[in-house]
């Protein structure tokens, strides 16, 4: 059951206009502070997740290439030893 009653109708469509506009205002206020944070850490100097990865394979190959030369090593310790 509608009611005809301009008042009430006039209020809702108040009301109706105000959530839209808050809506807005929220997105509004979303897409800035993520302009603001894009902008911010802009600066930094971060690396790409492909660089992290690419150095992360080098450092671990070295590591291992490590591991071969100290067994080496100290086989040829050993051997001068005897």
């Amino acid at each position: 059951m509608q009611s005809q009653n301009p008042i009430i109708s006039d209020f809702v469509k108040l009301a109706n206009s105000a959530a839209g506009t808050f809506a807005g205002m929220t997105r509004e206020a979303r897409e800035s502070a993520r302009e603001r944070l894009k902008e911010a850490m802009g600066g930094m100097d971060f690396v790409s997740r492909e660089e992290f990865d690419a150095v992360k394979d080098m450092a671990a190959k070295a590591r291992e290439e490590n591991e071969k030369l100290a067994k080496r090593l100290a086989d040829l310790e050993a051997k001068l030893a005897k």
